[in-house]
């Protein structure tokens, strides 16, 4: 046998034995995890049957596992969550636009149930409960160690009943009592009126199967209104809580591309292949290229900041107010037997310029805090973020770094009486104005 066939029998076995060893060596990696979930599985089976026999009251089977599985989801972050059947068919009424309730977008932070934001023309508006009041009792039931799910199902109920929420509001020293009557939210997703000539206010509440037709019949009537095209809009989604993406990606792709082409709106990044997703704009009608200013606050999350973030990052829009909430997470609602469904973060949203949203929110162009224009100061609660919320997903931003706003101590100017009392919207028909003299301009951003 000659030297050069020894020496590729040599470095055959040497291949063939590395790949046995790295497939043993996989195997072995398979079979641990396997063993690993087996004991985990069966030290749970060993606490449930324990508890079943020694608990010194007798405990619900359905009530024990659900609380349980609960449990485990709450554990990853504050958004996923096992539904129960009423809780998960209230939730599919709710993004259809009509429910009974108070109208408030909720969340958990530092283990206290926390409003992220009331929802316009509802009761809890209107009493003046404001993002960031901690629900401390709800009737007479104080709310630590209620879940979310459980609060939210104390809070609902039919229309004309009465429901008290004691609220906590930082910078005040006392609690506050508010006395709420519940009624059907039957919440207009979308509102607008002409500011003056030429420029027009679109209002988004929040994302619902049909905002996306709003929007487009919303934009004609102001045209309609104007009596000609407009030379301006302001989109506001300020407490702006989010909604169906579905709907996002149509308003977006009203404002992106053009009749020829389209243009990415958001993308999709998780553990699995079906969780990468690119969401451009589809072909069609377009509105013309008016310069728009889109006013957010702490309010504004997650299909708010998407939109926000696209307008944002294609130049088409030039942001303004102060930073939001920062929820850039995907849920994946899955229906599960009897009923039920499991929420579950599967995926992290991305801006076009390959931004992450989670955690970090949409830092506005320009920077304009709400002042009270009466007596120029600025709120004193703080606003609140997801970065606050315990658990939350961290991620660190691997796209175009986002160059930080200016934060400025404005003077307030007079205000025009239709817009007395909202400085931020004040401000932006400012800027539209002036968007309008110099032809359009909108802010260089890193690319």
């Amino acid at each position: 046998m000659t030297k050069r066939v020894k020496r590729f029998l040599l470095l055959a076995t040497g291949v063939t034995i590395a790949i046995l060893a790295v497939m043993a060596s996989m195997q072995f990696v398979a079979r641990t995890v396997n063993r690993s979930d087996q004991y985990y599985l069966e030290l749970f089976k060993q606490v449930i049957s324990r508890v079943n026999e020694s608990y010194v009251e007798k405990v619900e089977s359905k009530k024990l596992m659900q609380s349980a599985i609960n449990g485990m989801l709450t554990s990853l972050d504050p958004h996923s969550a096992y539904l129960p059947p009423e809780p998960f068919k209230e939730m599919n009424i709710e993004m259809s636009g009509s429910f009974g309730g108070l109208g408030i977008e909720i969340t958990m932070k530092d283990g206290r149930l926390t409003v992220v934001s009331p929802i316009e023309d509802t009761p809890a508006f209107r009493a003046g409960i404001k993002p960031n009041d901690h629900i401390v009792k709800i009737d007479d039931k104080p709310t630590h160690g209620l879940t979310i799910t459980e609060s939210v199902k104390r809070m609902r109920g039919p229309e004309g009943t009465r429901v008290t929420l004691t609220i906590l509001r930082e910078g005040n020293p006392k609690l506050l009592v508010f006395p709420l009557v519940r009624a059907i939210i039957q919440t207009k997703s979308v509102k607008h009126r002409v500011l003056e000539p030429g420029y027009g206010l679109l209002r988004i509440n929040q994302f619902q199967q049909h905002t996306g037709e709003e929007v487009v019949a919303a934009l004609d009537k102001l045209r309609s209104q104007n009596g000609g095209p407009l030379k301006g809009l302001i989109i506001d989604l300020r407490n702006n809580p989010g909604g169906l993406l579905e709907s996002c990606i149509q308003v977006a792709g009203r404002f992106l591309g053009d009749r020829l082409d389209n243009g990415l709106i958001v993308s999709t990044r998780g553990r699995i292949p079906s969780a990468n997703q690119e969401l451009t704009a589809s072909i069609g009608e377009k509105e013309p290229p008016y310069p728009i200013v889109v006013l957010i606050n702490g309010g504004s999350a997650s299909a708010s900041e998407i939109l926000a973030g696209a307008l944002q990052d294609h130049k088409r829009a030039i942001v303004m107010g102060t930073q939001s909430f920062g929820k850039g997470s995907v849920q994946s609602v899955i229906p599960l037997r009897d009923g039920a469904g499991l929420k579950l973060t599967t995926a992290l949203y991305y801006t076009p310029n390959g931004r992450s949203i989670q955690a970090k929110g949409i830092t506005p162009d320009i920077i304009v805090g709400n002042v009270d224009l009466k007596g120029a100061k600025k709120e004193t609660a703080p606003e609140l973020h997801e970065k606050d919320l315990d658990g939350h997903i961290d991620v660190p931003d691997k796209g175009a770094p986002q160059t930080p706003a200016p934060t400025t101590s404005p003077t307030p100017a007079k205000p025009d009486s239709d817009l007395a009392g909202d400085y931020q919207l004040s401000r932006a028909r400012e800027l539209l104005r002036g968007l309008d003299v110099m032809g359009g301009l909108t802010p260089s951003r890193t690319k």
